[in-house]
Order: C-alpha cells, then structure tokens, then sequence
C-alpha cells in the first residue's frame, strides 16, 4: 500500500462460491473473497474468504501489532473459510473487531464462528486465537462508525440467507463493497444505487454473464451487465468486477474483461494483489472531466 495515499484498496481474494486454484486461473486468482482497505493507518478487511490467508502471512512479515476491523458482507464458507487460518488472530496483543449485518435476530456472529471452529468442523475450538477477538452485530441498514474519521454505511442485499452491502468513507474518498446479490427487486436496486452513489470505486459481484443468469435465478449473485447499469446509475468513477465464477478460467475472464471494457473504458476486472489507491482514481476523474468541459466550451459557438 503507498503510504501517501489516503485511502487505498488490495485485493487478496476475487473468487466466489469455492476456491478454484490451478495454472489456468492463476492470473486472476483462485482465492474466495478477502479485501484489505486502507484509511490512513486505520486496516478494514472485507470477508475472510481463503484470499485472507496470504493477508495475514503478509501481516506477520511486517512484524507490527494488527488493529483491524473485518466486515462480513455475510457468513456463508467461501466468506468466512479463510478465518482459522489468519495467523494475526493466533497472536497475543492483536486486536481484531469482526462485524456482520446478516445473522440477527436468529443468529449472532460469535455463535457462527465458535460452530465452523470446533469438532467436528474442526480439530480445535476458537479459544486458539491469542488475539482479542470482539464479535459486533448489527442490522443491515445501520451506519457505523468503526475507526476516527471512517464512516461505514450500509445496506440489506438480495442473497439466500441475506447479505450486507458497504459504503467506506474517509478523507473526502469512498468505496462500494456489494456483493452476493441479486437485483431482480427495485427496492434493492434503490439500495444498491444508493450505496455506489458517486463513489470513486465500485465493486460489485460479476459471478454471471446476461446470458447465464435465466438458470441461476435464486442464487442470489448478478451479471456484469448488471452491475455495470447500477454503476452507471449511480455515477461511480471506476467499476469493478467481483466474485468471478470458479468455472471461469483466466482465457473465459479475459473475454470478459475485453466486452466490459468496451462497454465502459476504465473498468477494472479484480485480480489477486491488485492495488488501487482511491485518489488517483478521484483525481483521474477530475482530469477527464475538466479535459470534456475544455473540448464543450471550445467547441461552443461565440
């Protein structure tokens, strides 16, 4: 991560559903889904999918004390898979703060991850971690406030067993994190919209292409297509595809980067070890946009 930015995102894990490794997709990851975003000195992680291993190797070679928050977008495996095996939770004078917006009232989050860290599932109990663990859950709809100077905004998705979608905002900078969804209801397409509104990045689960999603109905993910309309809806700067198919290889993904590219230039297709610092992205933007309004007014008639 640049020091000097602000605000700055590096993606561990962009694969949905089930780890997919091997040769063929390893130029875009095989790893279930882990984001670490950086407000000032202040580390949020999104979802602990298997990306959230390499996160925390990567942590423990810097050798500093970890203060972080962990954002679950929503507690089913491939979001949650990678947890037991973070090593900064195995360290005493860590802290980690995790949150989820899905579970309550029927469930709350200390309870699901006591259940998938414990025999049978697993061969010791959660009480292995070192690190001071807290457990914090909300109602999908509520604004947090997690660190100084970070507001966390957020929203119910359409997804099995629900999900949480999130706004970021530090230093005059914001992130859309929406994924597992559909948008099949307009009440969530308002939510949607709402979340992304002019944010420089917006990150959005892409597992399925227009034509794929007539037999996937229910299964709670949406096409590029999609996404790319809520984005243009809601004005955000660049784009992001996310969650990508297990099934879709580094050949099918390229193809899929190409038609996204030519619909919206700049669009980014997420990659594992992708870094993207949000000010340039603002400040990209502004250039692009000063640059239209120059080639407007020239060409005005006096």
């Amino acid at each position: 991560m640049s020091a000097r930015s602000p605000m700055s995102v590096r993606f561990w894990g962009v694969r949905g559903s089930i780890p997919a490794p091997g040769a063929q997709t390893a130029r875009y990851g095989g790893n279930t889904p882990c984001i670490e975003v950086r407000c000032g000195e202040h580390m949020i992680i999104l979802d602990a999918g298997t990306g959230i291993r390499l996160l925390g190797n990567e942590l423990m070679r810097n050798g500093s004390t970890i203060d972080a928050e962990i954002l679950f977008s929503h507690c089913h495996m491939d979001h949650i898979n990678g947890l037991p095996f973070f090593a900064p939770a195995f360290v005493p004078g860590n802290r980690l703060r995790l949150w989820t917006g899905n579970l309550m009232p029927v469930y709350r989050l200390e309870e699901v991850v006591r259940r998938i860290i414990s025999p049978p599932l697993f061969p010791v109990e959660v009480e292995i971690f070192k690190a001071r663990m807290e457990y914090r859950d909300f109602g999908a709809g509520d604004v947090l406030q997690p660190r100084p100077g970070v507001t966390v905004r957020t929203a119910p998705l359409d997804h099995p067993d629900g999900a949480t979608g999130y706004r970021i905002e530090y230093g005059g900078l914001s992130i859309a994190y929406i994924t597992d969804t559909e948008t099949r209801r307009e009440d969530c397409i308002r939510r949607i919209t709402s979340l992304a509104q002019d944010v420089e990045l917006m990150i959005f689960d892409c597992t399925y292409t227009e034509a794929e999603l007539p037999s996937r109905v229910g299964w709670g993910h949406s096409s590029w297509q999609q996404g790319l309309r809520l984005a243009e809806a809601a004005g955000a700067k660049v784009f992001c595809l996310f969650h990508h198919d297990p099934d879709r290889d580094d050949r099918a993904m390229d193809s899929v980067a190409a038609a996204v590219d030519a619909a919206r230039a700049g669009t980014i297709v997420a990659r594992e070890g992708l870094v993207v610092d949000l000010l340039a992205l603002k400040n990209a933007a502004g250039a692009a946009q000063r640059r239209n309004s120059a080639m407007l007014n020239s060409a005005t008639p006096r």
